[in-house]
């Protein structure tokens, strides 16, 4: 293993109401949704359900029209009981009333040892039919793989960095089968290496120390040291013409599975979390899992905002809504409709901030865990240029100087200052410490589109 290394760029935010390392159970909600939304880069989704029909774990439901060999599965077996669309007849969710016991549609079986005989055109279609091929992402741009293409590596993060998230090891505890041949699975699709990142501090789980016919890398620091896209850039940088694929640890497990025992197993564990969840906690559940019932009895009363994912890049759903394809962390904090009176300018204690002049009181207890709203504090403003995205973003990238290139579509600096290299959760953290209240992410993905369709 290479040695470790250690990031100085970035920035911690500890949140009240991380999980315990406990499993709560499994939560089967009566309603599960796969929302097209939840997919970067779908153009024109095509549906192969009606309402009323019956599917199992594994039945196509969709594809894009854009990209047809890529098939959208049911997460779990049931009936199709509503197809929601909205704008435009813009397709946003299919809702399935899911059995009480899954049932799944059948795929070849391979023993662990026969993996490597398999032909890479076998282990794609089989990928493709099956509806875990979303879960492979291409970089440049955050989008969901072109199976045509031949990466030249494959990153898989081990750890995450942000706020609140999940501990892997603890998610993938008795997956170390599957999780190896996973990676025997995805060998087969690069001509290159297949890269596992794993945290620098602490003992690493053996499903991760242990694995073979990969590159580990060690990488120690603050947030973002766990995003996939920061260590893609310290070991095999993109550049304009590369293609680099990344998939989530949980995703490789499932993959796994699907060889070995020729179904798509959907279910996962999750993390409730949040300062606003009486026990946070791990729970089993499957993709696309209602919101109300996984936190149904477990939150404080209160006006909340429930978040698909993390603080920083996640969605915020309706309290009826459901879980992201790609989340495995469901979030809960106080929502922050209220105003503060001059409260963007007085200096606090109880809430993180980068800026000292504004958390200068929060920076004496750096331990302590903070219970923080979504309040802004502010509005949109002017661009107000003041280094400290650059303190942030441990890559050899100028992110002010990048998003006023995507704001001034200038192509050429966009591709000079290294767009290639970076999706959303990349500058996340410089939305977070923006004194101008700029939708920093939104602006990114902008930038990502403007290149991908020039």
């Amino acid at each position: 293993m290479s040695k470790v290394i250690k990031l100085k760029k970035g920035f911690n935010i500890n949140l009240a109401g991380k999980a315990e390392k406990r499993l709560g159970g499994e939560v089967l909600p009566e309603i599960f949704a796969l929302k097209p939304t939840d997919f970067h880069g779908i153009k024109r989704p095509k549906l192969l359900v009606n309402e009323g029909d019956t599917v199992k774990a594994g039945t196509p439901i969709l594809f894009d029209k854009m990209l047809e060999s890529v098939m959208f599965t049911a997460p779990v077996s049931g009936e199709v009981v509503e197809i929601k669309r909205g704008a435009k007849r813009k397709l946003l969710e299919i809702k399935i009333l899911a059995d009480k016991q899954i049932a799944y549609e059948s795929f070849p079986k391979h023993s662990a040892g026969d993996i490597s005989n398999l032909s890479r055109e076998l282990i794609l279609d089989q990928l493709l039919k099956s509806g875990l091929w979303p879960n492979i992402i291409q970089r440049p741009y955050g989008i969901i793989a072109d199976p045509t293409e031949t990466p030249k590596s494959i990153f898989i993060s081990t750890f995450d960095t942000a706020p609140l998230a999940p501990d892997y090891n603890f998610l993938l505890k008795g997956q170390e089968a599957h999780f190896q041949t996973g990676l025997d699975v995805l060998k087969k699709l690069t001509t290159g290496n297949v890269h596992l990142g794993l945290k620098g501090e602490g003992e690493v789980a053996p499903v991760f120390a242990q694995a073979k016919n990969v590159q580990l890398h060690k990488f120690s620091g603050k947030h973002p040291a766990g995003n996939v896209g920061v260590q893609i850039h310290h070991i095999d940088p993109i550049n304009k013409g590369d293609i680099v694929w990344t998939v989530k640890p949980q995703a490789v497990a499932q993959i796994g599975k699907l060889f070995t025992e020729g179904i798509y197993d959907a279910s996962k564990i999750i993390a409730l979390v949040g300062s606003e969840v009486k026990e946070p906690q791990y729970y089993r559940t499957y993709v696309g899992a209602g919101v109300s019932r996984l936190t149904e009895g477990k939150v404080k009363a209160g006006k909340n905002r429930f978040i698909s994912g993390n603080v920083l890049t996640g969605e915020k759903v309706a309290e009826d809504g459901f879980l992201g394809f790609y989340d495995n962390m469901l979030t809960v904090i106080p929502e922050g409709d209220n105003y503060e009176f001059l409260g963007w300018i007085m200096p606090q204690a109880n809430v993180p901030s980068f800026h000292r002049a504004f958390g200068l009181l929060s920076f004496l207890n750096p331990k302590k865990e903070f219970v923080v709203d979504t309040n802004t504090k502010g509005e949109e403003r002017a661009f107000v240029q003041t280094g400290v995205f650059e303190k942030v973003v441990p890559m050899d990238i100028l992110p002010t100087h990048l998003l006023k290139a995507i704001m001034a579509e200038d192509y050429d600096e966009m591709e000079a200052l290294g767009i290639y290299e970076v999706v959303e959760e990349d500058f996340a953290l410089c939305e977070f410490i923006d004194v101008s209240k700029h939708d920093v992410q939104a602006i990114l993905r902008e930038g990502l589109t403007l290149m991908q369709n020039s």
